[in-house]
C-alpha cells in the first residue's frame, strides 16, 4: 500500500513537472506569469477606489454675499473640491453638467444672506450628476457636513438647509449608473476573446497552413475573421440592453441609432486588438493568456468601477488608449442623458483611431505569419 502511494505521488510529480516546463518554456509565458500580478496590484491600488478625493464643481452665486463666499472658501480649502466654472445664469447649469465639466453645481439665491440675517432658513441648491452615483452621493455628504459646520458657527442648526437634486439618476440608484456600462463592457470580453482565438485556433489545429492554398488574400481572410466577432459583440450588447430595459426597467432616453453606431465603432476597435493578439500568439493558450492580461487593465481604466477623473494623472493619460473608456462614456450619455451625435462626437475619435491602428497592424502581422 505504501509503495503504491509513493508510485502514485511520483506520477503526479512527473505530471506537475511537465506542466510547469510547458508553462515556463516560452519566454512570453514567463513574462505573463509576473506582469499580470504586478499590473493588477498597481492598478487596483490607484484606480479601484471609491474614496472621493477630487470633485469638480461649478457655482452660480446670485447672492454674492459674505456668507456664500465663506462657504465657497471652505469648500475650496478642503482640497477635494475644485471649482471649474463660475456661472452667471441658471441657463448655463444644464450644459455644464451635460458636458461633464462639473459633477455638481451650487446655487445661492439672491436673498440667501438676507434670510440668514432675519433668522430664517435659507436654501442652497445642489445639483448633482447622478451618472456617477457613488461619487455624487459622497459629494452630497461632504456638502451636508460643510452646511452643518456653517450652521454651528453662525445662526444655529436651522440657519441654512440644502436642497439636493440629482440629474439622470434621481433616486441615486447605483444600478442606473452601472447597468448601461455593461452594454459595452461585457460584450468586449467575448469579442476580444473570440477574435484573439481565431488565428491561434487555426495554427493550433494545424489548418493554418491550408490557408496558403486558398484563393483569398490575407486582407480578405482578416476581414472574414473580423466580422463574426463584431456581430457577436452587437448581439450580446442587444441582449444586455433588453435585460436593462425590460427586466430592470431602467428607461433609455437616447437614440438606438446613436447607441449602435458607437457600439459598432467600439467593437471594430476591440476586434483589431484581438486579431493583433491572435496574429502573434503561437497557440490558443497563449492567446487566452494575452487576452486576460489585457482585459483587467482595460476594465480598471475604463471608468466602469470608479470615475476616470479621480485617477492619478498618469493613469488618466493612459485611458486615452483604452476604447472601453470612451464606449462606456458614450453608452452612459446616450442611455441616461439622451445625448446625440454632436454631444458625443469626441468619444468616436479615440475608438476610430485605435481601429485605424490595430486593424492594419493585425493585417501586417497576419500577412507576415501567413507567408
Amino acid at each position: 500500500m505504501t509503495n503504491s502511494l509513493i508510485q502514485w505521488l511520483r506520477h503526479i510529480s512527473f505530471l506537475i513537472r511537465k506542466e510547469m516546463l510547458t508553462i515556463i518554456k516560452e519566454p512570453a509565458n514567463r513574462v505573463i506569469l509576473i506582469a499580470p500580478a504586478f499590473l493588477q496590484a498597481v492598478l487596483f491600488g490607484y484606480a479601484a477606489t471609491y474614496d472621493v478625493n477630487h470633485v469638480d464643481y461649478a457655482v452660480l452665486d446670485q447672492s454674492r454675499s459674505q456668507s456664500s463666499i465663506e462657504i465657497l472658501s471652505h469648500l475650496d480649502g478642503t482640497g477635494v473640491f475644485n471649482r471649474t466654472a463660475t456661472l452667471t445664469s441658471s441657463a448655463q447649469i444644464a450644459q455644464t453638467v451635460m458636458d461633464g465639466k462639473a459633477l455638481m453645481v451650487l446655487t445661492f439665491p439672491p436673498d440667501f444672506e438676507d434670510k440668514l440675517n432675519q433668522g430664517l432658513a435659507s436654501p442652497m441648491q445642489v445639483i448633482l450628476d447622478g451618472r456617477n452615483s457613488s461619487t455624487a452621493g459622497a459629494a452630497a455628504s461632504y456638502i451636508s457636513a460643510v452646511v452643518t459646520g456653517f450652521n454651528q458657527r453662525s445662526a444655529g442648526p436651522s440657519a441654512m438647509n440644502v436642497v439636493v437634486r440629482a440629474w439622470y439618476n434621481p433616486n441615486f440608484e447605483s444600478r442606473w449608473g452601472i447597468m448601461p456600462t455593461l452594454i459595452a463592457a461585457l460584450s468586449m470580453i467575448q469579442t476580444l476573446l473570440l477574435s484573439a482565438l481565431s488565428v491561434a485556433r487555426e495554427r493550433e489545429q494545424g489548418t493554418f497552413d491550408q490557408l496558403l492554398v486558398t484563393p483569398f488574400t490575407p486582407m480578405q481572410l482578416l476581414v472574414g475573421k473580423a466580422i463574426p466577432p463584431v456581430l457577436v459583440g452587437l448581439v450580446q450588447s442587444t441582449i444586455i440592453l433588453l435585460i436593462i430595459l425590460f427586466w430592470f426597467r431602467i428607461p433609455m432616453n437616447g437614440s438606438f441609432l446613436v447607441l449602435y453606431t458607437g457600439l459598432l465603432c467600439f467593437n471594430i476597435a476591440a476586434v483589431g486588438l484581438g486579431l493583433s493578439i491572435s496574429a502573434v500568439s503561437i497557440n490558443m493558450q497563449q492567446a487566452m493568456l494575452y487576452t486576460f492580461l489585457l482585459i483587467m487593465p482595460l476594465m480598471l481604466l475604463s471608468g466602469l468601477l470608479t470615475p476616470v477623473q479621480t485617477m492619478p494623472d498618469l493613469l488618466n493619460t493612459l485611458t486615452y488608449a483604452n476604447p472601453l473608456r470612451f464606449a462606456i462614456d458614450l453608452v452612459r450619455r446616450v442611455y441616461l442623458e439622451g445625448a446625440g451625435f454632436a454631444d458625443i462626437a469626441f468619444d468616436f475619435i479615440p475608438m476610430l483611431a485605435l481601429a485605424v491602428v490595430t486593424m492594419p497592424l493585425a493585417a501586417w502581422l497576419f500577412r507576415n505569419r501567413l507567408y
